[in-house]
This record gives C-alpha cells, structure tokens and sequence, in this order.
C-alpha cells in the first residue's frame, strides 16, 4: 500500500473520529503505532521508538496506565499523527480472534439464532468477534491454534486501522448490535457448532 504523508493524513481524521466515538462509549481507546513505508520489502512502523516492530503496538509504554482516558484527551493524541486505533481488552470489550474460515461459520451460526455480534476483520485474513470481558475459553476452543482470546493485559486493533497489506474493516458494525457486546459464551458456543459443521457445508456470504 502506499504509506505516503497524504495517504496518513487522510485517515488520520477518520482515525480521530472513531476513537473519540469509542471512548465516548466507555471503551478502553489507545494510539498504536502506525506503517511508515517499507525498507527491503519489509513494513517499517512509526510512532515509537527504540523498538524494531512488526505490526501495531501501543505508542506510550505505560499503555496501562492510560486505560480508561477520557474523550477529550483521547482526541488530541491523533492531533498530529495517523496512530493506529488500538482498544484494549480485558475492562470492557474481549476478542476472540479465528481465521477466516471458522469466522464465517460462527457468524452463520449466530445469524441463524437472531444474534448479531460485532466482528472487525484484518486483512490477513483473522476475524475478532467483541464480547463482553472477564471469560475464559473452554477446553474444546482453548486446544484449538487457530483461536486466541484477547483478555486483560491485552490489545486489538480496531478499524480503520492501516495494516501492512490493508486496512482494519467492520464485518458487523458495533451499531447493527446496538453497541451491545454478546456474553463470550455466546460466540463460544457458535464456533464450536462451526467446528463441527459437516463437510461441505455451505455458508452464506457475511
């Protein structure tokens, strides 16, 4: 992609907007580091120093501290720069991250019980489901490599987060749930009935 100062510069408003609308929300919002350009094929990140990086981390080294920032101040972190969009998990917002194909299974499962769950999706092809935090995955899910819950001490990047090959996108937006985070069993219990789904399956497109 191209990381140029015009391209950064216009997704730093929208990047603004979206975290001062989240911590408005109550959602743990915090500034990312951010794709500078490459160097011999490879993404260089900007935001933070001292530190060779390979993907989005939060800029301030006490992130943790910062948790729970009100909105105005959320606001004049992206004042100068397009800082990637990073909401930390474990006080209000979980994620239960699984790969494209497990994804569209689960969302097809929970669609067909009336259950709308906001999922944000990477351009690497990982699908994060949001619920609410403070659970632990079951065995079943807990001994599967292809899922990994995001909990406290944690953090997530949220759209429009830029990434190496892409962009951070919504599959279901927050506002189709109503801003209400499902309980993690809830999206538990959908992939799992995903992992067993028979072969040849057939999904919807989500």
């Amino acid at each position: 992609m191209d990381w140029s100062d015009s391209w950064r510069g216009a997704f730093r408003i929208e990047l603004r907007a979206e975290a001062v609308s989240l911590a408005y929300r109550g959602w743990p919002v915090l500034p990312g580091t951010y794709p500078a350009g490459t160097e011999n094929g490879v993404t260089q990140w900007a935001g933070r120093s001292g530190l060779e990086l390979h993907g989005p981390i939060p800029v301030h080294r006490d992130w943790v501290d910062r948790i729970g920032t009100r909105p105005d101040q959320v606001a004049t972190w992206w004042t100068g720069r397009s800082y990637s969009l990073l909401v930390a998990t474990g006080h209000v917002v979980d994620a239960i991250e699984v790969g494209t194909d497990l994804g569209r299974r689960a969302a097809v499962a929970l669609r067909s019980i009336g259950v709308p769950v906001p999922i944000a999706a990477t351009p690497s092809g990982r699908w994060m489901f949001l619920v609410k935090s403070g659970s632990k995955l079951n065995a079943e899910l807990g001994n599967n490599a292809d899922v990994h819950l995001y909990g406290k001490g944690e953090y997530i990047p949220l759209p429009p987060t830029p990434m190496a090959h892409g962009v951070v996108h919504w599959r279901v937006k927050p506002s189709i749930c109503g801003w209400n985070l499902p309980d993690a069993h809830v999206v538990q219990d959908a992939l799992v009935e995903a992992l067993h789904a028979p072969a040849g399956y057939q999904l919807e497109t989500v």
